[in-house]
This record gives structure tokens, sequence and C-alpha cells, in this order.
């Protein structure tokens, strides 16, 4: 009996000390090896009239009684300045290839009206067009991404729209620039040239459209003061060949950037993407898995243009990237308005990680989108707004901008559902300009608390802060009449023990940590 208690003993305690290790993290530090710079741009955003993002989000009815400069929404304003958002994407996404930029220019009441054909058939009234966004951008005081019109529109419809921008001189498009009230050019850099010309865009083949691009790009002009950053409407998802034909096909001179876009889809099936709010712990492993892929696809886009540009210079450019999934219940089919959890929380965190970590090729991203459409920032019902956990994240996560990456090395444990298993950590950290070091840890098993433990030998620090965004649920959310349900709080679970850091990360977290 004594020899049965001994081995029951040895073997629960053999036991106990496994669960543990499965449930331990020792995090790797290159410190040294932190030469790669994260772009502020990773953290960049996209505003398409679609829906009520421009219209009813940035751009509200003047009677609207909230703070407002014209019609533009003051307190979105001072939201997204407090996340140093430092580009927007505009006018679209899809719409972007059906804009014709002559309509949003000149007296608001001559400019004439059109059909959004793309996203529900309303009548865009164009109302906010160029002048608009770019107050919009200097108040937020971020830089303006356009987005040309290859789908519909002709190389001098967009080689004006470069001239109206950024020209400084004795010009038609100049002179009609100050016509309309704007004496100085903008100098717009970012350009994209098109919009999933494989798609929404123009259904081109990449060779075509290669061809198209190299087009479009030669007349789209450098004016002095005012080089331009051109970005070609790059591949979906898995699509490596239109990488391969763009790369092979289009010289790194002509072509700043190459874009990327891969949504997260809960069910993976574009028919029935599921719900933004209702479903259960299978249908969240499955979209955390979906959600991971980004950093496979990422690799795979990356190592064909490594073979045509070892140097780098071309950026990859993730300009729309986030979860999509069925609209909420009663809304407009067309008008993509989802709600926003704590799964969202998560995957922004997770994907900025993963965009981190591949800082030395993804140079822009743009979540999509800004207000009231996917995977919004930002809420609004009437004169109520709201902050979603996604913004809560990129809050934290602003720490990371324009600092140096530091490479983490770790073996994650395992979140298993079924027979299928992904990593149920992930990381990026970096040292900013004054010597600091940021640690972002994303921790998606839903029901266990996982330790994290690094030895920074080397590093000179006295202390550690974090910050925390969890909830109990994944599908938490918020709403108007709880907006403050998923928010960020103090985090308490990190010390310091000699040279040692040690993190206790609850469920579903999201963690950023400070050593000072």
């Amino acid at each position: 009996m004594k020899k049965l208690f001994i081995f029951l003993f040895a073997l629960i305690t053999t036991s106990f000390t496994a669960s543990l290790a499965q449930n331990s993290i020792s995090l790797n530090l290159n410190t040294s090896g932190a030469k790669e710079t994260i772009s502020r741009h990773i953290y960049g955003h996209f505003s398409e009239h679609l829906g009520r993002c421009i219209y009813d989000g940035f751009w509200v009815d003047e009677n609207m009684n909230v703070p407002k400069q014209g019609r533009i929404r003051m307190d979105v304003v001072n939201a997204l300045k407090k996340i140093n958002i430092p580009n927007l994407r505009w006018p679209g996404g899809c719409f972007a290839d059906e804009y014709h930029w002559r309509d949003g220019i000149g007296p608001r009441e001559q400019r004439p009206k059109m059909v959004n054909t793309n996203w529900g058939g309303v009548t865009e009234d164009n109302s906010f067009g160029t002048h608009e966004f770019m107050e919009l951008c200097e108040l937020l005081n971020c830089e303006p991404y356009i987005a040309g019109n290859v789908g519909s529109g002709t190389v001098e419809e967009m080689a004006k729209w470069v001239e109206y921008f950024n020209f400084d001189g004795v010009s038609p498009m100049a002179n009609l620039r100050k016509q309309n009230g704007h004496e100085k050019p903008w100098k717009v850099s970012f350009w994209g040239v098109g919009n999933e010309s494989w798609g929404c865009g123009g259904n081109m083949t990449a060779e075509f459209y290669s061809d198209q691009y190299k087009r479009y790009a030669t007349y789209a002009r450098d004016y002095p003061g005012s080089p331009l950053k051109k970005i070609a409407s790059g591949a979906s998802d898995w699509n490596t060949n239109w990488t391969e034909v763009m790369m092979k096909n289009v010289p790194a001179s002509q072509m700043w950037g190459l874009s990327l876009h891969y949504y997260t889809i809960p069910t993976g099936k574009w028919s029935k993407k599921g719900s933004a709010t209702q479903f259960d712990e299978k249908e969240y492993f499955n979209t955390m898995k979906n959600c991971l892929a980004m950093d496979e696809i990422v690799k795979r886009h990356s190592a064909i243009m490594d073979k045509y540009d070892p140097e780098k210079k071309v950026a990859l450019v993730v300009d729309e990237w986030g979860v999509w999934t069925d609209v909420e219940p009663g809304t407009n089919p067309g008008f993509l308005y989802q709600q926003n959890t704590m799964r969202d929380a998560l995957i922004a965190g997770s994907t900025l990680n993963i965009f981190n970590n591949h800082c030395e090729r993804v140079r822009v991203a743009s979540l999509a989108q800004t207000i009231n459409v996917l995977q919004a920032l930002i809420l609004t019902e009437k004169e109520k707004m709201l902050l979603t956990p996604t913004y809560h994240v990129f809050d934290l996560y602003k720490a990371h901008m324009d600092a140096k990456l530091i490479p983490v090395q770790f073996t994650s444990p395992d979140y298993t559902s079924g027979n299928d298993k992904i990593p149920a950590v992930n990381a990026s950290a970096s040292i900013d300009s004054k010597g600091v070091i940021h640690i972002s840890l994303v921790n998606l098993d839903p029901s266990k608390k996982i330790t994290v433990s690094s030895a920074l030998e080397g590093v000179k620090w006295s202390r550690v802060e974090g910050q925390i965004v969890t909830s109990e649920r994944f599908n938490d959310y918020n709403s108007f009449d709880n907006p403050a349900k998923v928010a960020p709080a103090k985090f308490n679970g990190a010390s310091k023990k000699g040279s040692q850091l040690k993190a206790e990360l609850p469920p579903l977290s999201v963690v950023m940590l400070e050593l000072k």
C-alpha cells in the first residue's frame, strides 16, 4: 500500500510539473539584433465610401449635436489622434475604381451625384471629396494614402489628380486647386495605382495589370518636393502568382510598394462568414487559426519578392486586413456593419505582432475599416460614439511605432481544439529611441493562464509596467449601453527578479509590457 501511495504521488507530481511546463514560456530577446525599424505606417487605417464610414462616421450632418469642424466629427478625430494614426487610405477599396475625383471638388451644391454600385446602391452626393479628405488628414496629423482609379478611370484622370494634389506652380490643375481654395500643394506621397485589379478593380489578369500599372505609374509624376511612393495593386490571400508576375514585370524603380489583402473569415466561407458576436469556442478557434495564417501568407509573398528584390526596396503593403463577419441582423448587407468583440482585439494584437516581426518587408498596413465598417476602431450611433476592443489594442501597440524590432524566440504551448492546434501565445518586442523596451504578448487560450519569463542579461532596467486588454469571454463587446465592457487596464501580473522578467498572462489577453 505504501509503494502504491508513493507511485501515485510521483505520478501526480510529474503530471503537475508537466502541466506547469506546458503553460510556461521562456522568451529569448536578442537586443543586439535590433536593427530593423517597425514603421509607424504598419499602424495605418482605411476609410472607404462604404456604409457609415465616411458619411455618418467622419462626415456628419451639420445639425448633429456633436463637436464638429465644418462637418468633420471632432470626437472621432480626437480619439484617432490619441492612438497616433499615421496614415489614412481613401477613397477605397472597390469604390476607388468607380470614383472620379473631379466630381468631388468645387462648390458642394454643384457637385454631381452618383450611385455607389459596390456598396448598397446608395446615392453618393460627393460632399466629401479631395479637399474635405485633406482637411481631415490635417486634423488627424496623418499622411493621406490615395487610391487612384485604374478600373474605370484613365491615365489622364489619375495624372491630373496627382498634379492637382502636388504641383506648386502654374498649370491647369494647380490653378484649379487654387480656385477651389487651396493655394499650396498638399504633397501627397502614398499613391495606390488601382485596387484589387484582379477583382472589383477590373477583373484583370496579373500580366495585363502589370502593363497597365507601368503605363499609369509613368504618368503619375514626381513634382518638385513631392516624390510619390507608388503602390501597385497586389495579390489576395495565397495568390502568389500575382506577386510573381508583378515582381518579374515591374522594375523596383517604378514600384515603391506592392499590396496584399487578406481577411480573417471565421468560418473560412465567404457565403456564410459567421456572426460577429454569437459563436462558440470551436468557431473562435477556427477564427484564430485563420488569423494566424497571415504569418505564412506574408512569408510566401515575401519569399517571392526576395527573389526579385533581395535588397528589399519594394515594400509589402498589407492595406486591407481584419476580421470579416456577417453583418449585424437588420442592417444593410451592403454597409458591412459588424460588432467588435474581445476576439477582434486578439486578432488585432496577433496580426500586428506578425507585421512587426516582418517589418523588414511589411512597411505599410491598413486595418479595414476605421468607423462603422468591418473591424472598426470606432462605432457611432447618432450622437453616441464608442471605442471598440480593437481600438484599445492599437492604443497599447502605438509604443512600437518607429522603434527597432527586437527579435524574439520562444516555443509556445499549444491551444488545442479536437485534433487541431495553434500556438497559444504570440509576441513581438521593440526598443525605442530612448532605450525603453516594449514587449507585446497575446494569449489566445480561453481557459489557461500562461507564465512568461525572460532572462534579460545585459539590459539595464529597473522596473516593469504594463497594460492589458482582456475580458471574461471571447465574445464580450462594447455596446452603446455598456461602452467600457472591454477596456484597457493596468497590468499587475509582471515583476522583476534580478535580471529575470516574469509575467502571468490571463486567458484571452493582450498585454503590453514596458521595461524602464
